[in-house]
């Protein structure tokens, strides 16, 4: 008769443990890094830039800031344009960083990839903004 306990006994702790875990012990805590550190804002207006090699591209960025930006105040942007104050010199950093750029380097992920690094450290240099990471999501090159 004992032999049969000892399986029963170890099933009853088992099942013990498993309703603990699960309904009894709460939440557990988060230990993974966030993929995206921060929030999101793609810039409402699309580019349409000349590349350096006479071809052009037709493209939105997106950039990823420790915060969203505070609206223009009462102020109405320009047609186009979104929340952010600096939005006007942003874009102007877009095109020049991306303009210099051929269509070779716009087609290809290393090279997008050394544009978005080099328009990282413009951003940061030039602007207030604190900017985590620059994306394309959407591109054309023609």
């Amino acid at each position: 008769m004992s032999k049969k306990l000892i399986p029963l006994v170890l099933i009853a702790i088992l099942a013990a443990g498993g309703v603990y875990k699960f309904l009894l012990s709460g939440p557990a805590e988060a230990t993974e890094k966030p993929k995206i550190d921060g929030a999101v804002y793609v810039l409402p207006k699309d580019f349409l830039v000349n590349l350096a090699d006479d071809r052009y591209a037709k493209f939105t960025v997106a950039l990823v800031l420790a915060e969203l930006p505070e609206p223009h105040g009462e102020e109405t942007p320009p047609e186009g344009y979104g929340a952010m104050p600096e939005e006007g010199i942003v874009r102007g950093i877009v095109t020049d960083v991306v303009g210099a750029a051929t269509g070779r380097q716009l087609s290809s992920t290393r090279g997008r990839k050394r544009v978005r690094t080099k328009l990282l450290k413009e951003l940061k240099t030039a602007t207030d903004l604190e900017v985590h990471e620059v994306a394309f999501p959407d591109i054309v090159v023609q």
